[in-house]
């Protein structure tokens, strides 16, 4: 743990956020049965799950000469696959206008997200939880099965990908020591779920989703709030996380501040998208 992050004034912290961004995909694409490429120029994976979420590029770093010879062979490779991914670009990306390349190949825009951290130290126990909420961590199997069914109706994942997204967390282990999962129940039924993913300088917060009748009670913030206690009882000191628009407000109200953004570019798998 000597290498956690003691504060937020730190001069890396700007690139310690994004490498807890890239080390969960990576964790992803190291699964077993799946794919990942990790080069100097950038770090592509690939899940084989029919949704962008579950395949992309990030730390993508080239010199002019490369850039379009680059972007064709990574398409080219997702086309050959016809699977659908996002291109993350953030301040690591060279050069810092790749998106505009992005798009003169066929990615669409598809937005920016604030990337956000909150010192651990400045966690107030005294905020007020939700009294009908039960709060868990995933630990085995049939609760990994509920996170995963809210995290699909969440993130808008296709029915049709459900098994693929759930062997996909399966493998990834129930009791892994850097990537824990939190459940909330109501009225006895799953409704929430949040990830914990943690990398040697900083915690990162995942997989923030609420089923739609649960919506608008505060479950998200409580269970932000789980991982980012355990986090805190882990030793860390500094949590990130990259905020929806709709979740922006609510992790300002619990501490959080923005430090950067992340955009990110989505690909169909068809040739020619857009062109």
């Amino acid at each position: 743990m000597n290498q956690v992050l003691q504060d937020l004034s730190t001069p890396n912290l700007v690139t310690a956020l994004e490498n807890n961004m890239f080390a969960f995909f990576t964790n992803y694409g190291r699964a077993p049965h799946r794919e990942i490429c990790s080069t100097s120029n950038l770090i592509r994976f690939c899940t084989g799950i029919s949704f962008a979420f579950f395949n992309g590029v990030f730390r993508a770093q080239f010199e002019p000469n490369q850039i379009d010879a680059a972007i064709a062979k990574t398409l080219n490779y997702f086309t050959a696959q016809q699977l659908p991914m996002f291109w993350w670009t953030g301040p690591a990306t060279q050069p810092p206008e790749l998106g505009k390349y992005l798009e003169a190949h066929g990615l669409s825009n598809s937005g920016e997200s604030p990337v956000m951290a909150i010192d651990l130290l400045t966690l107030s126990d005294e905020q007020p939880l939700p009294t009908d909420l039960a709060i868990a961590q995933v630990s085995d199997s049939e609760t990994l099965k509920h996170w995963v069914r809210i995290a699909t109706v969440g993130f808008e994942v296709p029915d049709t990908e459900f098994d693929a997204f759930f062997d996909l967390e399966l493998s990834l282990g129930i009791n892994s020591q850097e990537y824990i999962r939190f459940i909330g129940w109501w009225k006895g039924l799953p409704v929430v779920t949040s990830a914990l993913y943690l990398d040697p300088q900083v915690a990162g917060v995942y997989v923030v989703a609420t089923t739609p009748e649960a919506r608008g009670r505060g479950f998200a913030s409580a269970l932000v709030l789980a991982a980012l206690k355990k986090a805190r009882t882990l030793g860390y000191r500094v949590a990130t996380l990259q905020a929806s628009k709709m979740g922006v407000n609510v992790y300002r109200r619990l501490g959080f501040q923005e430090y950067c953004k992340t955009s990110f570019y989505l690909w169909t798998g068809k040739p020619n998208h857009n062109q």
